[in-house]
């Protein structure tokens, strides 16, 4: 297998370790690297990758074809590499770099997981709401010392289904901003 040939397995390999690493860490609150590096201005690592393989795949379909310039291939291997190296480095010290303080919206979720969060909320607000249902339904037909509590039951499950929803309109807020500003 030639050295070039081998860079689409590495190439392959960063995809999977980037992969992994943007789940545990969530956004950069700024893009990863310099934008004569990488067009992408990705704040999370797996968009990079993909730009360098779209590089590497750049030079071999321009050589296959035959339009692989000389100054175009030393452009483009440079790039590659320059690329590859960035990732590797940014790969092998964000073990070390995990306890450093990082600015506030450093860990911002995928909007993906957003949308998670937000179905998640939906189905607690409909179990709420049936609760709050089953507790009129206690109050209406509680009598003495038992109305006392039935009230409390249904106070308190009114509070959390106001609370949830609260945080659905929050979350909603925050989807709207993140797909505005994307």
């Amino acid at each position: 297998m030639s050295q070039f040939a081998q860079l689409k397995e590495k190439l392959s390999q960063m995809a999977y370790s980037a992969e992994q690493l943007d789940k545990q860490r969530g956004e950069h609150h700024l893009p990863l690297f310099d934008s004569s590096l990488f067009n992408c201005r990705a704040k999370v690592l797996l968009p990079c990758v993909k730009e360098a393989t779209n590089t590497y795949e750049a030079i071999s379909r321009e050589k296959q074809h035959g339009l692989l310039t000389t100054e175009r291939a030393e452009y483009l291997s440079e790039r590659l590499l320059a690329q590859i190296s960035a990732i590797t480095r940014e790969l092998s010290t964000a073990y070390f770099r995990k306890d450093e303080p990082k600015h506030k919206s450093y860990y911002r979720k995928p909007i993906n997981a957003i949308y998670q969060d937000l179905a998640k909320h939906k189905e607690w607000e409909r179990q709420l709401m049936e609760m709050v249902i089953d507790r009129q339904r206690a109050l209406d037909t509680a009598v003495g010392f038992n109305l006392s509590q039935a009230q409390k039951a249904l106070i308190t499950a009114e509070q959390r289904l106001q609370r949830c929803k609260d945080a659905i309109i929050k979350i909603e807020k925050q989807i709207t901003f993140r797909e505005q500003h994307q």
